[in-house]
């Protein structure tokens, strides 16, 4: 097992990585009173919900099984979270459980930040993408028709168990999703990841333990790093969204589920790497290998045919990061470095969204 640790003062946490699921020594040190609510969903729960709440014996616990899927990411489904917790009388020191991949983790974290004005919770993320990324930093919400993740609250779990086996049930177009965060971590602030994914991609996609073991540390390092720095994004923390901007506006365009959070991810990266080069900044190689690497993990490197730039530009405005009306991106200097730039000359960023749009 593998041991990483969130520093943030009074809320720091631990991120437990390896065969940890139904640890009862990794879980019940984070739970303050009996009262445990377990929320999952219909996909997951069939695999893991028993399992995981043997390792609660003794504790009283009630359980949530949510529909699959970001179309359900909102505050309707959320409302399904209050209902237990009210119709079951937790109080406030209950324990949240979300138990499932970056939705179940996001909602339940949304949940647990406003049930009782804030109650525990602990992650549990069950596919790549919320081990490497959406589990760990306390970003929490949902989505609205008009703009991903805009509803939430910054809410730090207890702990956080990635258990890498539960990644042999995942479906390969999920895995290839969770890459795709990966793969982000290497192009914003570490070229050697980048080079080292360059060489092991195929065992990812293979489900190697041992090289899923170091890309989700080597992952989770890179982030808890920025975010020990700027928990709530007024600095650093923004470059952690290369590639989301784009890959967001995918997202709500198509309709939420229609694209994996990932697949969009990874034709955003492309983007921004590409429009980077226009705007002089990187290599064209840094471009190629990106699109490369992209390929090799089976996602996609343009975004959908049907959005026009009319619409990019539309939904890209609804975006946390803009400013005084002033759309800004996370691009790279190079290989390795991402900056925050409003400085974004409209006719290279039309240029791209043209080139990176599939026939």
């Amino acid at each position: 097992m593998e041991t990483l640790h969130v520093d943030l003062g009074d809320r720091s946490y631990p991120i437990f990585i390896g065969s940890v699921l139904t640890n009862p020594e990794l879980i019940t040190p984070y739970i303050q009173s009996s009262q445990v609510c377990v929320v999952t969903n219909t996909t997951v729960a069939p695999l893991y919900l028993d399992k995981f709440c043997a390792a609660l014996d003794g504790y009283k616990v009630t359980r949530v099984v949510l529909p699959d899927g970001e179309s359900y990411k909102n505050l309707d489904t959320v409302n399904l979270i209050f209902d237990d917790l009210l119709s079951n009388q937790h109080n406030r020191k209950t324990t949240l459980v979300a138990l499932g991949g970056g939705v179940i983790g996001d909602m339940t974290g949304f949940a647990a930040a406003c049930y009782q004005r804030g109650v525990n919770f602990i992650q549990v993320p069950t596919t790549l993408l919320s081990q490497v990324d959406s589990s760990v930093g306390g970003k929490t919400g949902v989505n609205h028709a008009l703009g991903k993740n805009m509803i939430g609250a910054f809410y730090q779990p207890q702990v956080v168990l990635a258990d890498t086996e539960v990644l042999e049930t995942l479906p390969p177009r999920e895995l290839s999703a969770g890459i795709a965060e990966v793969i982000k971590y290497g192009l914003l602030g570490d070229a050697e990841f980048f080079s080292w994914l360059e060489e092991n991609v195929e065992r990812l996609l293979a489900c190697d333990t041992e090289a899923l073991t170091y890309a989700i540390k080597r992952s989770c390092e890179n982030k808890a790093k920025i975010v020990a720095l700027d928990e709530k994004e007024s600095g650093v923390r923004a470059f952690l969204n290369l590639g989301h901007t784009f890959g967001h506006a995918i997202e709500t365009a198509m309709g939420y589920g229609e694209w994996l959070h990932g697949e969009a991810v990874g034709a955003g990266l492309l983007m921004a790497s590409d429009l980077s080069h226009r705007m002089g900044l990187i290599d064209e190689s840094v471009v190629q290998r990106t699109r490369t690497l992209l390929e090799r993990s089976n996602l996609p490197v343009k975004g959908p045919a049907s959005i026009s730039n009319d619409q990019y530009l539309s939904l890209m405005s609804v975006d946390k990061k803009v400013m005084d009306g002033r759309l800004r991106l996370v691009l790279l200097k190079q290989l390795g470095e991402a900056f925050v730039t409003s400085d974004i000359p409209n006719d290279l960023l039309i240029d791209c969204l043209n080139s990176n749009r599939e026939s």
